[in-house]
């Protein structure tokens, strides 16, 4: 699979106006109409009419993927009608089917198109489903199926090339995090979702819990005053660190059903190797972002809307044993961020691998610690709660002036339908989340303090680390 490989066009079935159902269904909910239809059709009954859903597809099933599948699967207003992997079936993905052990949990875009004709099967009087088909190429399935939304969840290094697809064509996307690979790709792909107008979710699943909204309330309450430092800490990989100081040297086959060179898309070619693929991926660096790609998405998510992060001016980091192969065991990122209005400079201390900042004072003996503390000039607030846990007591709850979610999922599929956006879209909050913490991997890359000219993507005091924020393409392959 390469991206210069053209796909045979498909023969229009619109007719001579070009116009798409998606566009249809975009179009038809501004009409007015005095046509007098049966109850059933209007969805009169509690269920989505069929001609209003959503049509799906599942770009990347392996396990998040698979597992974001099956929660949409049970929305009403969605109809899956295609998955897509470069894997046709296999097993060890981690993230889906969580009563099995993980050598038995299969995934791919076989499994996934029985999980989706399976659940539709039970909705049928036959018992029987055939309406999802299986792609091994993004690329195709894009040009076959005039879908309305794709769910993206394939490894973080194509993230962007199938995005950019998608939003091309117009389609609404849900991405998982982090949003793309380099820090250039997060810029572009935000600026492309601005023009498409369509609907779009990075899936960082946290944004949306009340807990968050909770979080935001106490900073716009003033309940710690105007915060000056925040402090995120999360502990060690949930995937298995490899046993290799560098790349491993065996080459054994390519399991029958994968096409590995369209695994490896942008990347610098390798042989396979299972210490790769499934799940393990994000331990290198020509595949994923590591932990703070990973888990900065969600972690950071919280802080980025209540202090109204932007644009850091520079941005240092450092880490444990890196042998620029793999992910270190352990990060640690500083960002400086500007006055934003009212509020005053701040700094971001990202920690990771089980390295942590020192324990606030204000916090009682015994008491464990939450992934994001923030610091104010009048006090501690830790995660949700201030600390310590009297002051909670005494402050209670403050005021709620925000809105609650109707869930991370549900904000998107609202938005489909031409709801407000969702929490984590591309252009507001998803783009620049992605961009700064892809930022901290330039700052270890360059092994140095380096200043950032956000608006124009540039690092001010040293040209030749500007090479991190992009990387060249392997041959064939573009954006």
């Amino acid at each position: 699979m390469r991206n210069n490989v053209p796909l045979k066009k498909k023969t229009s079935s619109q007719g001579k106006t070009g116009i798409s159902r998606r566009s249809f269904l975009g179009g038809a909910a501004a009409v007015t109409a005095f046509n007098i239809v049966p109850a059933y059709v209007l969805g009169a009954d509690g269920k989505t009419p069929p001609s209003g859903k959503i049509t799906f597809a599942g770009i990347g099933v392996g396990g998040q993927g698979l597992q974001n599948v099956n929660t949409f699967l049970q929305f009403p207003e969605i109809q899956v009608v295609a998955v897509c992997d470069v894997h046709r079936e296999a097993e060890g993905f981690l993230s889906w089917n969580w009563t099995q052990g993980k050598e038995q949990r299969k995934a791919g875009r076989e499994p996934a198109k029985q999980l989706v004709e399976e659940y539709y099967a039970k909705e049928k009087a036959s018992g029987t489903y055939k309406g999802c088909k299986a792609y091994s190429d993004y690329r195709e399935l894009l040009e076959k199926e005039d879908v309305d939304a794709v769910m993206i969840a394939t490894p973080d290094n194509t993230h962007a090339m199938i995005t950019m697809a998608a939003l091309r064509k117009r389609k609404h996307v849900y991405c998982e995090k982090p949003l793309t690979y380099s820090v250039y790709e997060a810029r572009q792909v935000a600026e492309e979702a601005r023009k498409a107008k369509v609907a779009t979710q990075l899936g960082n699943q946290g944004q949306a819990m009340q807990e968050a909204r909770v979080t935001c309330e106490f900073i716009m309450d003033g309940a710690i005053g105007p915060v000056r430092e925040v402090n995120a800490a999360v502990g060690a990989r949930f995937w298995a660190y490899p046993p290799y100081d560098g790349r491993p040297t065996e080459t054994p086959s390519v399991p029958d059903g994968l096409d590995w060179d369209a695994w490896i898309g942008p990347a610098p070619y390798r042989p396979y190797h299972p210490a790769y693929h499934p799940w393990v991926w994000r331990n290198w660096w020509d595949f994923g972002t590591g932990l703070l790609g990973d888990m900065g998405c969600h972690t950071l998510s919280t802080a980025f809307k209540a202090l109204k992060l932007g644009h850091p001016i520079s941005v240092e980091a450092s880490s444990t044993k890196n042998n620029w192969e793999n992910y270190p065991v352990g990060v640690i990122a500083r960002f400086e961020f500007p006055a934003r209005g009212d509020m005053p400079p701040l700094t971001l201390n990202w920690y990771d691998g089980g390295l942590k900042p020192a324990i606030p004072k204000e916090l009682e003996p015994g008491r464990g610690t939450a992934p994001v503390t923030y610091i104010g000039d009048k006090g501690v607030l830790m995660g949700h709660r201030l600390i310590p846990e009297s002051k909670q007591k005494s402050y209670g709850k403050p005021p709620q002036v925000l809105p609650r979610s109707p869930g991370h999922h549900k904000e998107w599929v609202d938005a489909c339908l031409g709801g407000p956006p969702a929490g984590s879209n591309f252009v507001d909050h998803g783009g620049i989340l992605t961009e700064t913490c892809l930022l901290g991997n330039v700052a270890l890359r360059a092994g140095k303090k380096l200043t950032w000219d956000g608006p124009n993507m540039k690092i001010t005091n040293d040209q030749a680390a500007n090479k991190f924020l992009h990387r060249e393409y392997r041959q064939g392959w573009s954006l």
